[in-house]
């Protein structure tokens, strides 16, 4: 699998970009890393803060079981080893948004070890080939609260609700060479924890955050020193920070001066990156094993319980739409990339198959196309949710099997989901009582394009004489004629039946 070709052109000639990202992703799960606390999103300040969680004195931290569980299926599912044994350490810091003056991290024996997430090929988004991205480990750790520094005029708030929520780190090795990269990384690895159920990947919602490390180098040569711009929240900005971050180091080496190893922030209104403070090494948090937790100890029954209940990944359903249902590489890549819709296309897709009486694989690629293009442009423009009561997946294949059997037209079936949507009615009663319906009948059809052509019967000559682009013509006047209620098929058979074939 070889690297992208990207590059940034200095005054002094090409770079190579070097990025890493260390992704901090919240763990499903309705209870806090070591307390009972809740973990809603959205709740009012302080609502959700235990004892262990404001750190009162005695109180000791119990590790979450679903939490560990959650972290080893998510390693499994990026092929990653899982760690029998692994630690909990203090990371000591003081901030005031962390209670306990540490946070519980796992630094030297991490519950996930060295993974992998394959980014595919997209030539649009400037992946040339295929590209294989290491991940070192994921460990698991407490995330800290958040201070509120615009509440009152001369003091910052703090609200403790996040502190404890137990957090995913998961570290890519310095593999990526391109925004393109750093964000197909991103956007694969949030679609896979939402796949596994693991994290919703909500990064509007703070649930998933990426720090992202850049460097640069002349091709080729041994690595530069690297930058880390903090909680990036979204897979746009993270690719805007590799780009504008490696072109500010670019500029900087040129004009002779040197990067220094410090942790920065990004400022999406300016596009740039701005220095925080200095890059702390590990020895400055002076990290040692937490007294009050004893190690992980997992056995082979708890990690094969979690390898059995991964679901489908996307590239596995991926090759089975294709393989299986004869969809096209895109529809399948399309439809794969959250699993929301994955779900909806299956469940849609066996209903219509059950409507129509045909195998799946005979439906499919009608079925790929209304849920990648037809109900979504619909749906949009009306504002509504594919939650939307009137969306039902039985109400959408009853419009499908009328396409299918020829009783409606593509632009009849759009406007029935219109009325469908606005209304509840069904399907088939709207296309009865509105004439939503295409006639099938060869008799009218054929009567049809016998006055068309022979109204034109210069442009019938003209064809004959090779201008075949009137073809096209014929069947637009014999639609018009039939007041776009003929079958298409049936026209267009029709229209070349009479000129001869």
């Amino acid at each position: 699998m070889t690297e992208s070709t990207y590059r940034i052109q200095g005054a002094t000639g090409e770079w190579e970009v070097v990025v890493g990202l260390e992704v901090h992703a919240q763990i499903t799960s309705a209870s806090k890393l070591f307390s009972g606390a809740a973990t809603a999103f959205g709740a009012e300040p302080n609502s959700q803060v235990s004892l262990v969680d404001a750190a009162m004195p005695g109180m000791l931290p119990v590790p979450n079981a679903e939490c560990i569980r959650q972290a080893v299926r998510t390693g499994l599912a990026i092929e990653a080893a899982i760690n029998r044994w692994s630690r909990f350490d203090r990371k000591n810091y003081f901030y005031a948004d962390l209670p306990q003056g540490y946070q519980i991290s796992q630094l030297y024996h991490p519950l996930v070890g060295e993974g992998h997430i394959t980014l595919d090929a997209d030539a649009k988004a400037g992946i040339a080939q295929a590209r294989r991205i290491g991940v070192e480990r994921i460990h698991v750790e407490q995330d800290a609260g958040k201070l509120m520094h615009d509440q009152h005029p001369t003091m910052s708030y703090v609200d403790l609700n996040r502190s404890g929520v137990a957090l995913m780190e998961i570290v890519s090795r310095p593999d990526m060479r391109s925004p393109a990269e750093a964000g197909a990384y991103l956007a694969k690895l949030r679609s896979i924890l939402r796949y596994v159920g693991s994290c919703d990947g909500n990064m509007d919602q703070g649930s998933m955050r990426a720090d992202v490390n850049v460097s640069v180098r002349r091709p080729g040569e041994e690595l530069g020193t690297r930058t880390e711009t903090k909680n990036v929240n979204s897979v746009r900005f993270v690719m805007a920070v590799v780009e504008s971050e490696a072109k500010r180091q670019v500029a900087l080496i040129e004009d002779g001066g040197t990067v220094r190893q410090e942790t920065r922030l990004y400022d999406p209104d300016r596009n740039e990156t701005r220095a925080m403070r200095s890059k702390e090494d590990a020895h400055d948090y002076r990290y040692f094993p937490d007294p009050d937790l004893l190690p992980l100890v997992l056995d082979e029954a708890f990690v094969a319980e979690c390898r059995a209940s991964l679901p489908e990944l996307p590239d596995a359903k991926r090759a089975r739409y294709q393989a299986a249902l004869g969809l096209s590489a895109y529809n399948a890549a399309q439809l794969t990339l959250d699993v929301e819709n994955a779900r909806w296309f299956e469940e849609l897709l066996a209903a219509t198959a059950a409507k129509t009486g045909k195998p799946e694989g005979d439906v499919a690629t009608q079925v790929a196309n209304w849920v990648l293009s037809v109900a979504p442009g619909m749906l949009n423009a009306k504002g509504l949710p594919a939650s939307h009561a009137h969306n039902s997946a039985a109400a959408n294949a009853a419009i499908l099997a009328l396409a299918a059997a020829g009783t409606i037209s593509g632009g009849q079936a759009k406007q029935i989901y219109e009325i469908m949507l606005d209304t509840g009615r069904a399907p088939d009663e709207i296309a009865a009582t509105e004439g939503l319906t295409q006639t099938s009948d060869t008799g009218a059809i054929d009567a049809a394009v016998a006055q068309v052509l022979a109204a034109n019967a210069d442009k019938v000559a003209q064809y004959k004489a090779g201008k075949e682009a009137l073809f096209g013509f014929f069947v637009g006047q014999a639609m018009k004629a039939m007041a776009g209620k003929a079958n298409p098929q049936l026209v267009n058979a029709a229209v070349k039946a009479a000129l001869g074939g």
